[in-house]
């Protein structure tokens, strides 16, 4: 044994590692050890939990047992005593892997309950997690397999000491995790592990938990009660969206309209704290004569035409400051914008607080049963067996460009690797301006779409999302990415120019068009949230049919704008075959030809 030997102290702190690795910059440095009989999957499950866990930003390694006896142990034979020194060997480097914030995935063989229970105490001295999965794959299957050929020589007796043989094998009494036993696939032995390292903390959950700000049903008599008692506080329609946007967890962690704190941080730092962006300020105005009637009160009630909605508990009433606000978020604060002519037309207060919301929002406008909550997502792209959900967001109708992006985009998620990738088509669903197509046109040409499978109805979602929308560009664009992330979306495409319109007042775009995608690869508390740029996409003539645009051979295609598709659509003209699904631009083509027959 070495002699005067002094152990050092790092000058670098764990949570300092943890800051530079993986998904959200926290310490997840431990061992997962798997143990079983040669053959039972071991090292196979590692590789893939390894290839899992970097998709999901979390730093690891697989030591593999074959691996480490042609180098870290290759001195070493199969010797009771030998197999000792090996684990223990391994069991030191995997401690150091873990120190160093990685999670080592470590498969070995390890027969013997004291060598396993040496490693956990290795890391149990270091303050290190030890998990231990047992590959409890049977004898006969194990030599079934015999990928190696091992069994059949120790059958023979050309290897002496063979686990499982001649040799002891001395199961976990009580391992961390057990698969294999009952036939698992490794994909579900992956799932298994995956769903325990994130019960003990270690793989983050990508998703952030949602707090929905619905009063319970057991309590909703008490609170109507309450509510008819204090001090009322009437919203107009675009507020009543924003607290729809609050209640069913759009924005978690907000649990109510924003105080000044949170307003500021949103303004300045598009972020309520570190791991969440909040880009938008969500917020409720109020003029000089409410502000008079609510302030000081301990809780409010907020009505909408004349019904009790929610309760507001300790209103925090504060300056509007309209034109700070309007140059942070929108880069101008001229009235002629249409979000920020409503900023203008509110009182100079806004007031913030906590909410209890007493029922769930519906509008009784044929619709409801596509506002689905994030949770209601949530569970239904578990209950289609999603292993990626990727959205796209929009406020106009599809086009065969827009679908082509969407397929291409579920392609290439198949080939990194998922088996079920779904899409989640997510219009915009509040307010929009005048000029925009209404919400009920696009939704009946969303499910012509379907109906004509350009896009695949069995790997889709169509839902609502209730926020309004307020044209204010990359900002703007992180709020899409952020609550598309809170409905379970781990893929987000965005478009060119995302939330954009054009100046107000000068004959220019309001926002540089490759800023939104810009931003949002930069945009903080979006972790694990990946963002798929828009390929611009075009009517290729020679094709007849809408393809991504090649600047090498710009002469074959033909862009149809938004401007020119109105144009069609007026004039009764069909645009070029393959543009849109025929059903779709018929339904486009009646809402613009009613249009001008009305003018």
């Amino acid at each position: 044994m070495a002699t005067n030997v002094k152990e050092e102290t790092h000058h670098v702190s764990r949570s300092n590692r943890g800051e530079l690795l993986g998904v959200d910059s926290k310490f997840r440095g431990c061992t997962i050890w798997f143990t079983g009989l040669s053959g039972a999957g071991k090292t196979t499950l590692s590789f893939a939990l390894e290839a899992e866990l970097t998709r999901r930003g979390v730093p690891c390694y697989g030591l593999d047992g074959d691996n480490c006896r042609k180098g870290l142990c290759g001195d070493l034979g199969f010797a009771d005593k030998d197999r000792n020194e090996n684990i223990r060997r391994v069991g030191e480097v995997s401690k150091l892997f873990a120190d160093g914030g990685i999670v080592s995935l470590c498969s070995f063989i390890s027969p013997f309950l004291s060598d396993r229970q040496m490693v956990r105490e290795i890391h149990g001295n270091g303050n290190l997690p030890f998990y231990e999965v047992y590959v409890g794959t049977p004898l006969e299957v194990c030599e079934k397999r015999d990928p190696k050929g091992l069994y059949k020589k120790a059958r023979a007796g050309q290897i002496k000491g063979f686990t499982g043989i001649d040799s002891e094998y001395q199961p976990p009494k009580n391992p961390d995790v057990l698969v294999g036993s009952k036939g698992e696939s490794i994909e579900e032995s992956v799932e298994a592990v995956i769903k325990f390292l994130t019960e003990k903390g270690i793989v983050p959950d990508l998703h952030p938990e949602i707090t929905e700000l619905f009063v319970a049903d057991s309590e909703k008599a008490a609170k109507a009660a309450e509510a008819a008692k204090l001090p009322k506080l009437p919203m107009d329609q675009l507020s009543l969206q924003w607290l729809q946007v609050l209640a069913e967890g759009w924005a978690s962690p907000l649990k109510g309209f924003m105080r000044e704190e949170d307003f500021l941080k949103s303004l300045h730092f598009n972020a309520t704290d570190p791991e969440s962006n909040q880009s938008v300020p969500i917020v409720l105005p109020c003029d000089d004569k409410q502000k008079a009637e609510i302030e000081g009160k301990d809780a409010i009630t907020l009505t909408y035409e004349g019904k009790d909605i929610a309760i507001m508990r300790k209103p925090e009433v504060y300056d509007a400051i309209k034109e700070e606000r309007c140059s942070r978020q929108f880069g101008c604060h001229d009235p002629k914008h249409p979000y920020i002519k409503f900023i203008y037309e509110y009182g100079d207060f806004l007031v913030g607080g906590e909410l209890e919301v007493l029922d769930a929002i519906k509008w009784n406008d044929g619709l409801d049963e596509y506002r689905k909550t994030p949770l209601q997502l949530r569970a239904e792209f578990k209950k289609m067996g999603a292993d990626a959900v990727y959205a796209f967001q929009l406020r106009n109708p599809v086009h065969n460009g827009h679908a082509l992006l969407m397929q291409d985009t579920h392609r290439k998620l198949v080939e990194q690797g998922f088996k079920k990738p779904v899409l989640l088509l997510h219009p915009l669903g509040g307010w929009t301006k005048s000029d925009d197509v209404p919400l009920h046109t696009r939704m009946q040409q969303h499910k012509a779409v379907f109906a004509e499978k350009v896009l695949d109805p069995e790997a889709s979602v169509l839902a609502i999302f209730p926020s309004p929308m307020m044209y204010a560009g990359p900002t703007e664009v992180q709020w899409h990415a952020k609550s598309r992330k809170n409905a379970g979306a781990n893929f987000y495409i965005v478009g060119r120019d995302p939330a954009g319109m054009s100046h107000p007042t000068e004959d220019r775009n309001l926002y540089q068009a490759h800023h939104g995608k810009q931003v949002l690869s930069m945009a903080p508390g979006l972790r694990g949230l990946k963002i798929i740029p828009f390929r611009v996409a075009a009517y290729n003539k020679k094709k007849g049919a809408m393809d991504f645009f090649d600047p090498e051979k710009k002469d074959d295609f033909m862009f149809i704008s938004g401007t020119k598709m109105r144009g069609y659509a007026k004039s009764g003209e069909q645009p070029p075959d393959g543009f849109m699904c025929p059903s779709g631009w018929k339904i486009i083509a009646e809402h613009y030809q009613k249009l001008a027959k009305k003018k």
